[in-house]
C-alpha cells in the first residue's frame, strides 16, 4: 500500500515541477522571445488533455489484466518521460524541434500519469480493511502533496545553487533527473507488490467483464453520475481554492508574486495534515454524511474566504488560504473512497477513469482561467469563492440521496433493517 500511494508523490512532483521551471524551460526550449513562455505553458494545458486519455486505457488495462500490472506499467512510462526530459537537447542545439520534443514528452507523460490516481485508488481500496478504507485511500490525496513539497523543495536547492547561466546551461536537468530516478525506484518496487484481492476473487469467480467500460456505462449510470459529482466539488475546490489562490493574489495586487507562491507550501502542508483525519472520520460515521457537510461547507465557506484575502492583511490571505486547502483536502480525502465503492470490482477501473477524469478534466484544468477571466471581467474578487459555492449547490442533492457505501456501516444498517422486520412480524 505505500509503495501504491507513492506513485501520486512522482505524478505531483513532476507536474508542480514543469510549472515551477515554466520560466527556464521557455528560455531554454523556446528561445527565450516573446511567445515563450506562453508557448510553454500551453503545452502544460495541451498535454493535460490526455490524462482522459490515459485514464481510460490504463483503466481498460486495470480491469482486464489487473491492477498491479497497469501500476507498473504507467510507472514504467513515466519514468522514460521523466528520464527523456532530462536528456532532451535544448534549442541552441537542434533549434524550434526542442520545443516540439518538450511538448511531445509532455504529452507523452500525461497520458501516463491518466490512470495513475484512479488505479492507486483503486488499489488501496480493494486492499484495506473495510474498516480503514477512508483513511488508506486518503493516502493517495496526502501523497500528491507531499510530491509537490518534494517538487518546491528541489526546484529551490537547484535555483539557488548556481548562477542563472549554468541554471540555463545543464542546471535545469537536475530536478528531472531526480525525478526520474524517483520514479525508477518506485518502478522496481511496483514488481513486488501483490495483485489485488478483488482482481483476484475475480479471476476465480470468471467474472472479469470482456468490455469494462461497456459493462459499466450498461450497468452502473448512476454510480458514473454520483462520482462526477464527487469529482467535481473535488476537483473547483482544489483547482480554485488551491492551485488558482497565488495566481488570484498576485493578478490583484494583494501580495507580490514569490509571498504568494509561498502560500502553496501553506496549503500543501495544510491538506497532508488533514486528509487523514476526514478519511478516518469517512470510516467512523459514513462517506455520505461527510460528503453533505463538506458540501455545505463548500456552499458557505469560500465565498467568506475569497472576500477576506481581498482585504488584505497577512493573517486574513493566510486564514482564508487555510480554510479553503482544508476544505479541498476534506473534498479529496472522502471523495476517494467514496466514488471506488460506486462500484463492484468489476470494472471500477473504467467506471473511476469515466467519472473521475471528466469531472476533473471540466472543473479542474478550466476552472482557474474562468476564474481569472471572470475577476477580470467583473471585478468581483468573491467570483472564485461563487463558483466552487454554485458547483457544491448542484451536487448537494447527489449527496442527500446517494446510498452510503461505507461496507462496515452498510452491513449494520441491514441487521437493523433486518431486526426492526422481525419486530414488527
Amino acid at each position: 500500500m505505500v509503495v501504491a500511494a507513492l506513485s501520486t508523490v512522482v505524478e505531483w512532483y513532476d507536474f508542480t515541477l514543469y510549472l515551477y521551471f515554466a520560466t527556464v524551460l521557455s528560455r531554454v526550449f523556446f528561445g527565450g522571445g516573446d511567445g515563450s513562455l506562453l508557448a510553454t505553458l500551453a503545452g502544460f494545458a495541451i498535454s493535460y488533455g490526455m490524462r482522459p486519455l490515459g485514464a481510460m486505457v490504463f483503466g481498460h488495462i486495470g480491469d482486464r489484466i489487473g491492477r498491479q500490472r497497469t501500476l507498473v506499467l504507467s510507472m514504467m512510462l513515466m519514468t522514460l518521460a521523466m528520464l527523456a526530459t532530462a536528456l532532451l537537447p535544448d534549442y541552441a542545439a537542434i533549434g524550434p524541434a526542442a520545443g516540439a520534443l518538450l511538448l511531445l514528452l509532455r504529452c507523452f507523460m500525461a497520458f501516463s500519469v491518466g490512470g495513475e490516481y484512479t488505479g492507486v485508488v483503486a488499489y488501496l481500496l480493494e486492499g484495506a480493511r473495510e474498516d480503514r478504507r477512508g483513511l488508506i485511500t486518503s493516502l493517495a490525496s496526502a501523497a500528491s502533496e507531499v510530491g509537490a513539497l518534494l517538487a518546491v523543495a528541489i526546484a529551490a536547492l537547484t535555483v539557488g545553487a548556481m548562477n542563472p547561466a549554468r541554471l540555463d546551461d545543464w542546471g535545469w536537468r537536475i530536478p528531472f533527473l531526480v525525478g526520474a530516478a524517483l520514479a525508477g525506484c518506485v518502478w522496481f518496487a511496483r514488481s513486488t507488490m501483490e495483485e489485488s484481492p478483488d482482481f483476484l476473487r475475480q479471476l476465480k469467480q470468471h467474472t472479469v467483464p470482456e468490455s469494462p467500460l461497456r459493462y459499466t456505462l450498461i450497468h452502473h449510470r448512476p454510480a458514473l453520475l454520483r462520482t462526477f459529482a464527487i469529482s467535481a466539488l473535488g476537483s473547483i475546490t482544489y483547482y480554485v481554492g488551491i492551485t488558482y489562490v497565488p495566481a488570484f493574489l498576485s493578478s490583484s495586487g494583494i501580495l507580490p508574486e514569490g509571498r504568494s507562491l509561498w502560500l502553496s507550501t501553506v496549503a500543501a502542508v495544510a491538506v497532508i495534515l488533514v486528509t487523514p483525519l476526514v478519511g478516518t472520520l469517512s470510516d467512523r460515521v459514513g462517506r455520505k454524511p461527510v460528503l453533505i457537510w463538506l458540501g455545505v461547507a463548500g456552499m458557505l465557506l469560500p465565498l467568506s474566504m475569497f472576500g477576506l484575502m481581498a482585504g488584505g492583511g497577512e493573517l486574513p490571505i493566510a486564514a482564508g488560504a487555510i480554510v479553503l486547502a482544508c476544505l479541498a483536502g476534506g473534498v479529496s480525502a472522502v471523495g476517494a473512497p467514496a466514488t471506488a465503492e460506486q462500484f463492484p470490482g468489476e470494472g471500477r477501473l473504467s467506471g473511476l477513469a469515466l467519472g473521475v477524469t471528466m469531472a476533473t478534466a471540466i472543473f479542474g484544468g478550466l476552472t482557474p482561467f474562468l476564474a481569472e477571466l471572470f475577476v477580470q471581467l467583473t471585478g468581483w474578487t468573491a467570483l472564485p469563492g461563487a463558483m466552487i459555492a454554485a458547483v457544491a449547490l448542484a451536487v448537494i442533492p447527489v449527496f442527500l440521496t446517494m446510498p452510503e457505501t461505507q461496507p462496515c456501516l452498510v452491513r449494520a444498517h441491514a441487521r437493523e433493517r433486518a431486526a426492526k422486520e422481525c419486530q414488527d412480524i
